[in-house]
């Protein structure tokens, strides 16, 4: 081969070289930018790789943190757990010196009275009392030296004094026990030689039964039986603590020493809604009565035994306003009989409304060979806002045909009447609310019972009343009665303090008309005034 042809050889062979390492060069440097590019792909995709590991790791540590102070919370309350339990078996082996509280029982106070019920509400036991202290003074003035008495007592007097338990069995039987030792001075009664009679009237002023599960008519009803409070007439439907004055007037206590009022024995059923009540009882003696059929000192005396039946009702009623009015009877059908003196009386009577001195000043003394008697009345009353009036009127009515060979047989019945009209007012603006279990009236509740602390005064009432009773009958004849004629003015102020106290301060102007006997207008007959007060708490 020529040097010339070597030469472009060599020539050649040089070019496609440079070439080749040229075209080699470029495709390195593409290559490695490719690889540069994925190699950061990779680093990019390895940097979120590591994040997400380091995100879980910190989950997994926080996790794995708390399911350990879990399981530390939950081991310490186990231990505690079982250190309580330790304990409670521990003291469970030691004697305990008094009664765990009984379950199931539910002690309350209404109205300031204690009372324990049953968790149902079925059955409760409640203590009740209450205490009424009178003290006062009479201006008494006998019109001629023939007047008996002469004087009246000032002093004081345990009116009421009474407590004992109430309550319910299984919702429908309702009972009472309550005993009275107040009546310091209500009586004569004692063992001494020349007691005179009719004592004291301590004793059980109730004691029955009743039960209230049937509800005919739409009503309620209570069929009872015992030693009870009879709410006959409306005055005495009315408790002794919610009545204006200390006393309820004569006309109505004369009617309900017959055969009705408290400490009486009875049995019988009242029905009543909101707007009408009927009731009757059967009843017999009072509690304190004799007992004896051959008993000489003091004489055997039968039981005596009547009836009484009452309808009364609210016909018009508001919030503010009400009216009411009833009708009332009584009979006497079998009076007690002294069996020793074979006589059979009855004395109708009253102390001149005011209890401190026990002496009558109307009666009509013992009235013999009495065969019955009866009583009829009507009464009514209304209330407007803290206004309230009321009244009644009575008529009597005593039959002498037994005949028992004590003289006078056969005479005449007897007829004599009497009534009264009283009003009330509440300075303070409450008013007294209509109790449909009774068809009377309740009390005064104060809006605002005294406290010096939070400023109340308690509620302020004032009231009249006046009250006539004639015992007089078939004057001048030798079988009439001459037991006089009594009229009574009163005035009364009354501060209820709380819903459990109350001060009351009465005073009395009367007059009593009453001539020696049936045949004799010789002048007997006395006039009076008279202050007291009483003092009262009840619950």
């Amino acid at each position: 081969m020529s040097r010339t042809r070597l030469a472009a050889t060599a020539i050649g062979l040089a070019g496609a070289l440079a070439a080749s390492q040229a075209q080699a060069q470029a495709q390195s440097a593409s290559s490695s930018e490719q690889e540069i590019a994925l190699l950061k792909q990779q680093l990019k995709m390895l940097e979120q790789k590591l994040d997400k590991l380091q995100s879980q790791t910190a989950a997994n540590t926080a996790a794995t943190a708390k399911a350990r102070a879990e399981a530390k919370a939950e081991a310490k309350a186990e231990a505690r757990s079982e250190a309580k339990t330790v304990v409670a078996n521990a003291n469970a082996a030691i004697p305990v010196k008094g009664p765990a509280p009984a379950s199931g029982v539910v002690v309350t106070m209404p109205n300031n009275r204690p009372t324990i019920c049953t968790a149902d509400q079925a059955n409760c036991v409640a203590i009740t009392s209450r205490l009424h202290w009178d003290v006062g003074g009479y201006d008494y003035r006998p019109n001629t030296a023939a007047t008996v008495p002469q004087k009246l007592d000032s002093g004081q007097n345990v009116r009421r004094a009474r407590i004992g338990v109430a309550g319910k069995f299984f919702n429908d039987w309702n009972f009472a026990l309550v005993y009275d030792f107040g009546g310091s001075s209500d009586g004569f009664g004692g063992a001494a030689p020349g007691s005179l009679p009719g004592g004291g009237v301590s004793g059980v002023e109730n004691a029955y039964l009743s039960y209230t599960g049937l509800k005919p008519f739409g009503g309620k009803m209570a069929i009872e039986a015992g030693i009870m409070d009879l709410p006959y007439t409306l005055d005495e439907a009315t408790s002794s603590n919610d009545i204006m004055f200390m006393e309820r007037a004569s006309p109505g206590v004369i009617a309900t020493n017959i055969a009705a009022g408290d400490f009486r024995s009875a049995a019988g059923a009242r029905w009543f809604n909101d707007q009408l009540w009927i009731g009757g009882y059967v009843t017999g003696p009072s509690t304190g009565a004799i007992h004896s059929a051959s008993s000489a000192s003091p004489p055997g005396t039968s039981e005596q035994y009547g009836a009484v039946a009452r309808v009364a009702g609210n016909p018009i009623s508001g919030k503010d306003y009400s009216v009411h009015i009833g009708a009332d009877a009584q009979w006497l059908i079998q009076p007690p009989r002294n069996l020793i003196a074979n006589t059979q009386t009855v004395t109708l009577s009253d102390r001149p409304e005011l209890r401190l001195d026990p002496t009558t000043l109307i009666s009509t003394g013992a009235i013999a060979n009495v065969s019955g008697a009866q009583v009829y009345s009507i009464e009514a009353a209304a209330t407007y806002g803290p206004l309230i009036v009321q009244g009644e009127y009575f008529w009597y009515n005593v039959d002498r045909t037994a005949n028992t060979g004590v003289p006078l047989v056969g005479a005449p019945s007897l007829k004599f009447q009497g009534g009264y009209a009283q009003a009330g007012y509440v300075l303070t603006g409450e008013n007294r609310t209509y109790n449909a279990a009774t068809a009377a009236y309740s009390g005064v509740k104060p809006a605002h019972p005294f406290s010096l602390d939070g400023g109340g005064w308690g509620a302020w009432e004032i009231a009249g009343r006046f009250s006539t009773i004639d015992l007089n009958d078939q004057l001048a004849t030798a079988t009439g009665v001459a037991g006089g004629r009594q009229t009574v003015y009163t005035l009364a102020l009354n501060w209820y303090v709380n819903g459990n106290v109350r001060f009351m301060l009465d005073y009395l102007h009367g007059t009593v008309s009453r001539q020696a006997s049936p045949i004799s207008t010789a002048d007997v007959g006395s006039k009076f005034d008279a202050v007291a007060m009483r003092t009262q708490f009840a619950f």
